[in-house]
């Protein structure tokens, strides 16, 4: 349970004492008052009839009546709902220096501590801004991202020690370039403030300070130290306190460097440098050199959005008042009263519990929106729609009703009601209402046309939801979730588009191949009716069949003697053909014998003059072969040299620290 204004709880501890007080100071001075005036004989029959504990209840009520009203005045609430809210803000990277030197204790407690107290306090300062942390050393690490989350920004920050970078030293800028990596492209002004003591071992720094401002980045630096200096000391494993020394054994001193934070500061557009002391000077950090520049809308960030149940226990205020107002005093015997009197006490009492009936009404009916909400974070969509159904039926106008009907029909997914309930939601005049009401109904005519088996009926539903999507856009050009939804259904809506074209490509196609069947078929029946009717004509044009016959006979025998006499030229060439080809591989035979005899006679040669390089070789001489041999085991006992490095080695030209 919160409470909205929790001082109010104060007077809890003031108010229903103070009654309780009170009310025994008037009791006792009634007492006293009655005793003064009036004989100690008369007083029973004056005051018969009197309840001292019906006095006692009438207080009771009262007490508890004002108790009730201070809590309702607190505004209790418990269940809460996540609500996105936009902010206004610059992002602010907080580059902090956790080299040894940071552990120097001229400022108390020491710089690295009072840094990490300054980092904070810039945070109290930036309540809207983003903030994200870099840690260097001897190299850099982003070790919180851009956020709006102070909580993680915080332990981020808490947990920075000299033991979170292993390499020593100072590198400011390469924490200048890790501080540009934590940016993206187009989002807010850039701004980097950096807290260290300015002992930089690289020349670099200004060089990507003046680089890191032309792409509009804007530095500032918080010089931690003094400029005296301070003998740095560090613990052990153990606990014992010892001096950090270089190289050669010399105790390191570290001094504050403000001419080089000035130069890196002066690097960049409106960066400037403070010193880190005193109480005031995140203060004029944040007035002079941030708020000052530029803020644009960042991301939506959710918070909770507690229910407010005031409601509550002023309704219990109001019973108890009630109660305390229809107590009486005396003790009521209706056998003393007449009937006269009996029935005018009946009205009195129907009026007091009309009353009570009518609070208790006014006190359901103002909790049926939450009661419907509260289904609604329940997950019981369905509850929720008819508890919403009900409430429109008492207000028609209402068009956040009819905005969160639509939202738990959507959910429930009842796509048609949700559409019907969103384009009554339209007829209101709150932008921000209007701009919801067009993403919700562009999201429920999507799921409509998805859910649509017909081509023609989803291409239309799409479409209009693509234009509630152009409407959304138009009221709110920075809506990312509205702007990947309109890209989303129109790439669908082309998709779709795309298939009914290939699908009537094909349905053409296929009706154009059946109609050149068609009239491929007709074609090939008028051809075989045309040919019918010519044979028709031929056997009715020839005079006389037998004629035709020997006509055939003479004409097939020329035939079968031009066959003939084809036949004998052929053999005639195949013959002389095979007798040129017989004379060939004669010759080549002839050929072969003649470069196999040269051969023999060439390696008789070779073998003489190799028998006699042998012999020349035989006394105290290696052959070459046996020299090859020795060459290759020599090959296999080689080793290679070691590969020299490229580029330029680490830490030249400069001595390498540790602090």
């Amino acid at each position: 349970m919160n409470f909205g204004n929790p001082n109010i709880l104060w007077f809890l501890l003031v108010l229903p004492p103070a009654l309780v007080a009170f009310f025994w100071w008037s009791w006792r001075k009634h007492q006293s008052l009655v005793t003064q005036f009036i004989q100690a004989r008369l007083l029973p029959s004056l005051t018969i009839g009197i309840s001292p504990t019906r006095q006692k209840i009438k207080l009771v009520c009262l007490l508890l009546a004002v108790t009730c009203l201070i809590v309702a005045l607190a505004r209790p609430q418990w269940g809460f709902a996540w609500e996105e809210v936009k902010q206004k803000g610059l992002d602010i990277v907080v580059a902090i220096d956790v080299s040894k030197s940071m552990l120097a204790e001229d400022i108390a407690p020491n710089r690295l501590a009072r840094a990490k107290l300054a980092a904070l306090d810039l945070m109290q300062q930036a309540k809207s801004d983003r903030l994200g942390l870099v840690a260097f050393a001897g190299s850099a690490f982003l070790q919180c991202p851009l956020t709006i989350d102070d909580s993680a920004f915080r332990q981020s920050v808490e947990s920075l020690d000299v033991n979170v970078i292993p390499e020593g030293g100072t590198a400011l800028a390469e924490a200048i370039q890790t501080a540009q990596g934590a940016y993206k492209e187009g989002e807010n002004h850039r701004i980097l403030v950096i807290f260290t003591d300015g002992e930089d071992q690289d020349s670099g720094a200004v060089e990507a300070a003046k680089k890191a401002g032309e792409d509009g980045l804007q530095i500032f630096t918080m010089g931690v130290g003094s400029s005296e200096g301070e003998i740095l000391r560090i613990k052990d494993a153990k606990g014992r306190s010892d001096y950090i020394r270089d190289e050669q054994g010399n105790v390191v001193k570290s001094h504050l460097n403000e001419g080089l934070l000035r130069e890196i500061a002066g690097a960049t557009q409106k960066g400037f440098y403070l010193p880190l002391r005193g109480a005031q000077a995140v203060d004029t950090l944040y007035r002079e050199g941030l708020a000052p520049l530029p803020k644009s809308e960042s991301g939506e960030k959710l918070v909770r959005r507690y229910q407010e149940r005031y409601h509550w226990p002023l309704g219990l205020a109001m019973l108890f008042l009630i109660v305390e107002m229809l107590i009486p005093e005396r003790r009521q015997s209706n056998a003393g009263l007449s009937r006269a009197e009996r029935q005018s006490a009946k009205p009195a009492l129907a009026k007091a519990a009309t009353l009570i009936l009518s609070s208790v009404l006014v006190f359901s009916a103002s909790a049926s929106p939450s009661s419907a909400l509260r289904e609604y974070n329940a997950g019981k969509y369905d509850q929720s729609l008819k508890e919403y159904e009900k409430l429109i039926q008492k207000n028609k106008d209402d068009p956040r009703l009819h905005f969160n009907a639509g939202a738990a029909a959507y959910r429930s997914g009842q796509y048609e009601e949700a559409q019907k309930q969103f384009n009554e939601a339209l007829n209101s005049s709150d932008l921000k209402l209007l701009q919801q009401t067009y993403y919700n109904r562009g999201n429920t005519l999507y799921n409509l046309g998805a859910t649509n088996p017909e081509p023609e009926k989803r291409t239309k539903s799409w479409e209009e939801a693509l234009k509630d999507f152009e409407s959304t856009l138009q009221l709110n050009r920075q809506d990312a979730d509205a702007k990947h939804n309109y890209e989303f259904v129109k790439r669908k809506l082309e998709e779709l588009k795309q298939q009914q074209q290939q699908q009537k490509q094909q349905n053409k196609d296929n009706q154009d191949q059946k109609d050149d069947q068609k009239q491929d078929q007709e074609q090939q029946n008028q051809q075989a009716k045309n040919d019918k009717d010519k044979q028709s004509e031929q056997d009715k044009s020839q005079p006389n069949k037998k004629d035709q016959q020997q006509q055939d006979q003479k004409n097939q025998q020329a035939r079968n003697e031009k066959q003939d006499q084809e036949q004998k030229e052929k053999e005639q060439q195949k013959q002389a053909s095979n007798k040129q080809k017989d004379q060939k591989e004669q010759q080549q035979k002839e050929q072969q014998q003649k470069q196999q005899q040269a051969n023999a006679s060439k390696d008789k040669d070779q073998s003489q003059e190799k028998g006699e390089q042998s012999q020349s070789y035989a006394v105290g001489q290696m052959t070459p072969q046996q020299a090859q041999q020795l060459l290759d085991a020599q090959k296999n006992e080689e080793m290679l040299l070691p590969i020299k490095p490229e580029g330029k080695p680490q830490n030249a030209g400069r001595q390498l620290k540790d602090w």
